[in-house]
């Protein structure tokens, strides 16, 4: 199984959205908000290509994007698939 990796951030409603998505799917990630740390956004606007909105989510190195392109994956039943 990948490693997921999801950027968030404060009052974040797409996060919150995209947190219950994973806990529907019992999928566990690590979480890492950009607010709490200097250089942090920075990091994940360079790893998501200059995608500056958050959440930006990672299947280990594999950028998928959003909130929005991950509900996709999980209405196509692509999800999993792409977690193995």
């Amino acid at each position: 199984m990948k490693n997921i990796t999801m950027y968030t951030g404060p009052m974040c409603n797409f996060c919150d959205a995209a947190k219950r998505l994973f806990a529907r799917n019992n999928l566990t990630y690590k979480e890492i908000d950009i607010s709490m740390k200097d250089g942090l956004r920075e990091e994940m606007i360079k790893k998501a290509n200059g995608k500056r909105t958050i959440p930006q989510i990672f299947f280990d190195d594999h950028h998928v994007g959003g909130y929005v392109e991950l509900r996709a994956l999980e209405k196509e039943n692509k999800l999993i698939d792409l977690l193995k």
